[in-house]
C-alpha cells in the first residue's frame, strides 16, 4: 500500500480484562507494519457468546455497536481467529435479511482480518528478539477451519532465532474450551485440553493465535502442576512477552 493503512484494533475480552498484553503486542506489531492504530472506544464484545447460546437479541445489539465502531478503519483486526471469525463469517450470515445492517455486515467483514494473516498480507517481516526454546504452535478451531489460517503463523514465527516449533501430533482437534462449552461441560472440556496439551509432546511451551484456548489449556496444566506455559504468537513476535517473565 503507498499509504499508511488506518487500522481498527479490535482487542477482544479476553484480552482485555485477562492478558492486556497481547493488546498492547498487536499494536506493536501493526505499528512496525506501518499501520496508523486506533483502538475504538466505543467497542465492545463483537457478540459470539451470546449468539452461541440463542440470545440473539443482545447478541444483534452488540454486533451493530461493532459495525457502527470499525466501518470508518481501512481495516477491522483482531489478535484472535475466533473473533475475526465472528465478525468476517457471522455477521453477514445473521444480518443477511437485513437491507440496511446487511451490506454495512458484508463491508466490514470484507475487511476485517485476524493479526496473523494481516500482517502477511501487508508483506511484513518481523524482527522478533531471539528467544532460545522448544514450543508447539497450536491451531485454533476458529482461525484452522473457520478462516483457514494455518501456515502463516508459523512463517512469521520463523523470524524468531533460536525457537524451535513443532506442530501438536493432532493439530485439528479442538482443545476443548469452546466458550461457553468449557462453563457448560467442565469434564469433557478438561479432558479434551489435557489430551491437547499431551498431542503437544512435552514441549515447555504451547504458542498460538486465540487467547481463549491459551487459558484454557494454561489452567489445566497449572492445576495439574505441569510445568507449561502458553503464549499469544503476538507476544513472542513482538517481544513483549520475553519482557513480562
Amino acid at each position: 500500500m503507498s499509504q499508511s493503512p488506518k487500522v481498527g484494533l479490535f482487542i477482544t475480552c479476553l484480552a482485555d480484562l485477562v492478558r492486556p498484553s497481547v493488546g498492547f503486542a498487536a499494536l506493536r506489531l501493526l505499528e512496525q507494519a506501518g499501520c496508523t492504530v486506533e483502538v475504538p472506544e466505543a467497542q465492545t464484545c463483537c457478540g459470539q457468546p451470546g449468539a452461541n447460546a440463542g440470545i440473539r437479541a443482545p447478541a444483534d445489539r452488540l454486533a451493530k455497536t461493532v459495525i457502527e465502531a470499525f466501518e470508518p478503519y481501512d481495516a477491522l483486526v483482531a489478535p484472535s481467529g475466533s473473533c475475526a471469525g465472528e465478525i468476517k463469517t457471522a455477521y453477514p450470515k445473521r444480518f443477511s435479511a437485513d437491507p440496511e445492517w446487511g451490506p454495512r455486515a458484508e463491508a466490514l467483514a470484507a475487511k476485517s482480518w485476524e493479526l496473523m494473516s494481516y500482517l502477511d498480507h501487508l508483506g511484513f517481516t518481523p524482527k522478533p528478539p531471539a528467544l532460545a526454546a522448544q514450543a508447539c504452535y497450536h491451531d485454533t478451531c476458529s482461525a484452522l477451519r473457520g478462516l483457514g489460517i494455518s501456515d502463516t503463523p508459523r512463517k512469521l514465527l520463523s523470524h524468531v532465532e533460536g525457537l524451535a516449533l513443532t506442530s501438536m501430533a493432532d493439530p485439528g482437534q479442538c482443545c476443548g474450551f469452546g466458550g461457553s462449552f468449557a462453563a457448560a461441560f467442565p469434564e469433557i472440556s478438561g479432558a479434551m485440553g489435557q489430551a491437547k496439551i499431551e498431542s503437544a509432546g512435552g514441549k515447555p511451551m504451547i504458542i498460538g493465535g486465540d487467547l481463549g484456548c491459551l487459558i484454557h489449556m494454561q489452567a489445566i496444566a497449572d492445576k495439574k502442576g505441569e510445568a507449561l506455559t502458553c503464549v499469544h504468537a503476538a507476544e513472542i513476535l513482538a517481544g513483549t512477552w520475553e519482557a513480562e517473565e
